[in-house]
């Protein structure tokens, strides 16, 4: 197994149980590009409000292989975090798609093998538990190849939880939104069965490679919503908002530019554009024109936020995330506080 590398749950200073944990039902991504040192500076002046932060540090690419993005493990980082009463559960992806992850979960042996690597991971830093984010698996292949995924999916997070509980470490998965056609790869009912902590990514309705149009959306919300209630049990879900936005040339399909919010308003401003907001959907959107060429961009901030949030109070959901530390609208947090 290689691991490339540039306790009991509750003492972990924001776990659940800690009193300074009270009221915290948020968690956040960190990311590893940009600038870092921001994106942890949001997280410490928020902390009241987060009980985990995920460091989207580390990358599968095989079976016995994880490596770690710059600045993985960041040990001042991780100490911080803690500091502030906040867990540190690094998130993982993979690219190796359908059909090989397919094969690889089906397989005693091989599954042993990456169970092993992840919890090699775990060890290798004060870490409370592991997010498992892998998203190539269920974007890719047939339906066939999407069905074996997802049979060897729960095989896989049920070996791998088990192996992290036994050490007092956290289980956590990330999965695409089970609605309209989406997110087959992920079983909500046997996953929420298994894991701390049910994360939902609430965005992307439309993103990069497709054609333009609001992030996330009211219905679609209530669409997802209604099915992972039904299937998961609420305190475990979390609903993560987005805090980007895509810039689109008119007709054309894909290869929008990714935007953080604080670029998409600064474009807004210099580009003298209206500032919309789609009621329908409860996103911020507008157009602009660049040599020549109708761009139009839609992107989330806290007015959007304050929209949406009543569709997880009406099933009963309480936590919540972002994508991610320091892409945010600041008044992301007094939207949260105020649901």
């Amino acid at each position: 197994m290689a691991l490339l590398l540039t306790g009991l749950w509750a003492p972990a200073a924001g776990a659940a149980g800690d009193p300074r944990s009270a009221g915290r039902t948020g968690s956040a991504w960190l990311p590893y590009w940009g600038d870092v040192d921001a994106a942890y500076r949001d997280a410490l002046r928020h902390a009241s409000q987060l009980h985990t932060v995920s460091p989207f540090w580390y990358e599968t690419s095989d079976d016995t292989i994880v490596k770690g993005h710059t600045g993985a493990g960041r040990r001042d980082i991780i100490d911080g975090l803690h500091d502030a009463g906040i867990d540190v559960v690094p998130t993982v992806t993979e690219t190796l798609g359908a059909v090989a992850m397919a094969e690889m979960m089906h397989d005693p042996q091989r599954r042993r093998d990456h169970v092993d690597t992840l919890l090699d991971l775990v060890e290798s830093r004060s870490y409370d538990g592991l997010d498992l984010d892998y998203e190539a698996m269920a974007l890719t292949g047939d339906q066939e190849d999407r069905d074996r995924v997802r049979t060897g999916y729960n095989a896989l997070v049920k070996e791998l939880c088990a192996r992290l509980h036994d050490r007092d470490k956290q289980c956590v998965v990330t999965v695409l939104a089970r609605v309209r056609g989406s997110g087959r790869a992920f079983d909500y009912e046997r996953l929420g069965g298994i894991v701390d902590r049910f994360r939902i990514m609430g965005y992307d309705l439309h993103w990069s490679g497709g054609e333009a149009g609001p992030l996330s959306a009211r219905d679609w919300y209530d669409e997802f919503l209604r099915y992972a209630t039904d299937t998961v049990p609420r305190h475990k879900i979390e609903v993560a908002f987005p805090g980007y936005g895509w810039d689109w040339i008119s007709g054309v399909t894909g290869h929008a530019a990714h935007l953080t919010w604080k670029e998409a308003e600064a474009l807004r401003e210099r580009e003298d554009a209206d500032y919309l907001f789609d009621e329908v959907s409860g996103t911020p959107h507008f157009t602009y024109r660049k040599d020549g060429e109708e761009h139009e961009v839609w992107y989330q901030d806290a007015r959007g936020v304050r929209a949406q949030l009543p569709l997880l109070r009406k099933y009963g959901v309480r936590g919540t995330g972002l994508w991610a530390l320091g892409f945010e609208d600041p008044g992301f947090w007094a939207a949260l506080r105020e649901a």
